[in-house]
C-alpha cells in the first residue's frame, strides 16, 4: 500500500519518564483526572486500576500520558491494535467515510462501506470456509459475538449443552461466561485444555495432549458420562486470558475430527488471536482447522468497536430478527477494518509477527536462565507469555503423600523430571508496576495472575522490540533485588 509503517516514533529512553511542558501544571492535570475518575466510575474498573496513567496522545507503540510521560504500549488495547495507535491507514479510512457525507448508523442496511469491509474479510478467511460463509454482524464487543455464535449453533441443532475447556475466557455476557473457565453452569461441560507447563495430567507434551483428547472422546461416547449430546465445542486457539497457551496443532486437528465425527459445530474464538497477532492471519491456520463458526472482534474493526461471526451457510436457519443489535452497523469502525485487513494483508504482517515473535521469545526465554522466578516463557507470533513463579517456594507434589512412590520420574508415565513452581501473583504484579515506571505497559493474565502478557502491535519496530525486552528485563531484576533486600 502507498502508506507505510508509521513506527519511527522515537523511542522513549528507559527511565521513568520525562515531564514535558510545564511538570507541576502536567501533574495537576493527571493527578485530577484520576481522582475523578475514582470518585464517578464503578469499582468494577480493571485496567485503570493497575494503570493509573492518562493517555492523549499516542502513535504506533508509543503512548502519551497527560503527565508528559511516554510508555510503550504492549497491552494494544487488549490486542485490539493491530497497527497501533493512529496508523495513518486507519485515520485516512476513517475521514474518507466522514468527508463523503456517508451515514453513520444504518443498522443492518447494505452500504459500500460494509460491502468492502465483508469482501476484504471474506478475502482472508480460510477458504474452505469462505467458499461457503455467512456473516452475521453482532453488538460492538466481542462477547456479542460469543453469544450470537451460541445462539446460532443452539438454534441449529436444537441441542443446549456446549463443550467448553478450563482456562477459557469468551466474554462477560452470561452466556459467554457460562462458556468461561470459571463459571458452573450444568448445560456447560469442561474439557482439559493442554499445556506443557502445567498440564492437568503432569505430563505434557503430545502426550498430555492425547490424554486430553481421549478424556474428550470418553465424555462424548460414554452412555453415563452426564454429558449429553452438545450444540457445540468453543475453543479458543490460543488462551489469552487463561496465560497465553497455544493449542497444540494436531490436538486442534484432534477436536476438528472428533466434533465432525459427532455432528457437532466448531466454534474458533478468533477475538484475540486474530488478524496476524500469532504469526498466522487467524491462527486456526496454524493447524489447517476450519471451524463451523468463527467468532470475530478487536482488531478487525481497526480500533474501533465492531463484532461478528462468520460460519457455514448450513447453519444459518435462524429467521429474521432472531438475533439483532441496534449498534451492528458502525460505519466508521468497517471502513478503519477494511483498511485494517488489508494493510496486514498486503504487508505481510503476520509473517513478521511469526519472525519477530520467535526472536522475543527466545530472548526472554534467555533471561529465564538469569531470573529463577520466569518458570515459563511460551506464545505464538506477538502474543507472548512470561509465567513468574516463587523460586523458593514447594513444587506442587506430584504424589499421593510422603510415602507414596515418585512418579515424576516414571520414564512409563513420563511424568515431568519437576513439577512446577507455585505461581507468584504478588510478584507478578510487582514486576507490572516495575514495568509501568520504565515507561513499558503490560498486563496480567493467567489462572493465578501470575502471567506477564505482550501483546505488542503487528508494526512494532526491532528497536521498539529490543526496548520492549530490556525494560522487561531490568523490571524483573530491580524486583528481584528489591524482594531479596
Amino acid at each position: 500500500m502507498a502508506v507505510t509503517d508509521p513506527s519511527p516514533v522515537p523511542v522513549p529512553a528507559p527511565c521513568d519518564g520525562e515531564a514535558r511542558g510545564t511538570a507541576a501544571h502536567d501533574s495537576a492535570v493527571h493527578e485530577g483526572i484520576l481522582r475523578r475518575q475514582s470518585a464517578r466510575e464503578s469499582a468494577a474498573r480493571t485496567y485503570a486500576r493497575a494503570l493509573p496513567i492518562v493517555p492523549v496522545r499516542a502513535r504506533g507503540l508509543t503512548i502519551e500520558g497527560a503527565d508528559g510521560r511516554r510508555y510503550l504500549d504492549c497491552l494494544s488495547g487488549a490486542g485490539t491494535l493491530a497497527l497501533g495507535h493512529n496508523h495513518p491507514v486507519v485515520l485516512e479510512a476513517i475521514r474518507k467515510v466522514l468527508d463523503s457525507g456517508a451515514p453513520l448508523h444504518v443498522l443492518d442496511l447494505a452500504t459500500p462501506v460494509k460491502d468492502a469491509f465483508t469482501t476484504e474479510l471474506f478475502r482472508t478467511l480460510p477458504r474452505a470456509l469462505a467458499d461457503r460463509a455467512r456473516i452475521q454482524f453482532c453488538g460492538p464487543a466481542g462477547t456479542d459475538a460469543v453469544e450470537a455464535a451460541l445462539k446460532l449453533v443452539r438454534t441449529a441443532t436444537g441441542r443446549a449443552g456446549l463443550l467448553t475447556f478450563t482456562g477459557a475466557y469468551h466474554g462477560m455476557t452470561a452466556g459467554a461466561l457460562e462458556a468461561s473457565g470459571g463459571a458452573q453452569d450444568v448445560r456447560v461441560a469442561r474439557l482439559p485444555y493442554p499445556q506443557d507447563y502445567r498440564c492437568p495430567f503432569g505430563i505434557g507434551g503430545p502426550r498430555g495432549a492425547e490424554l486430553a483428547a481421549r478424556w474428550t472422546e470418553s465424555l462424548l461416547d460414554d452412555t453415563k458420562s452426564g454429558v449429553p449430546h452438545p450444540a457445540g465445542m468453543i475453543v479458543e486457539p490460543v488462551q489469552g486470558e487463561g496465560g497465553v497457551i497455544p493449542a497444540p496443532d494436531p490436538w486442534l486437528r484432534r477436536m476438528r475430527a472428533i466434533t465432525e465425527d459427532r455432528s457437532i459445530p466448531l466454534i474458533a474464538d478468533e477475538v484475540q488471536t486474530g488478524v496476524g497477532r500469532t504469526g498466522a492471519f487467524w491462527a486456526v491456520d496454524h493447524s489447517g482447522v476450519v471451524p463451523d463458526v468463527m467468532v470475530l472482534s478487536k482488531a478487525i474493526g481497526g480500533s474501533l468497536p465492531l463484532a461478528v461471526i462468520v460460519y457455514r451457510d448450513d447453519l444459518d436457519i435462524w429467521g429474521p430478527g432472531a438475533h439483532a443489535g441496534t449498534f451492528r452497523g458502525n460505519q466508521l469502525a468497517m471502513a478503519a477494518g477494511a483498511a485494517t485487513l488489508a494493510y496486514v494483508r498486503e504487508n505481510r504482517l503476520a509473517e513478521r509477527a511469526a519472525d519477530l515473535g520467535a526472536r522475543m521469545i527466545g530472548q526472554l526465554q534467555s533471561l529465564a536462565k538469569e531470573f529463577p522466578c520466569i518458570g515459563d516463557v511460551r506464545g505464538r507470533g506477538l502474543m507472548i507469555g512470561v509465567e513468574l513463579v516463587d523460586p523458593e517456594g514447594a513444587p506442587p507434589a506430584a504424589t499421593g503423600g510422603p510415602d507414596s512412590p515418585d512418579l515424576s520420574t516414571d520414564p512409563l508415565l513420563g511424568w515431568p523430571t519437576a513439577a512446577p513452581l507455585p505461581a507468584a501473583p504478588d510478584l507478578a504484579a510487582a514486576v507490572r508496576d516495575a514495568c509501568l515506571d520504565r515507561g513499558l505497559i503490560v498486563e496480567l493474565g493467567g489462572r493465578h495472575s501470575s502471567v506477564v502478557r505482550l501483546l505488542p502491535p503487528l508494526t512494532i519496530t526491532d528497536e521498539q522490540a529490543a526496548a520492549v525486552v530490556d525494560r522487561l528485563a531490568d523490571a524483573l531484576a530491580a524486583v528481584a533485588r528489591t524482594s531479596h533486600s
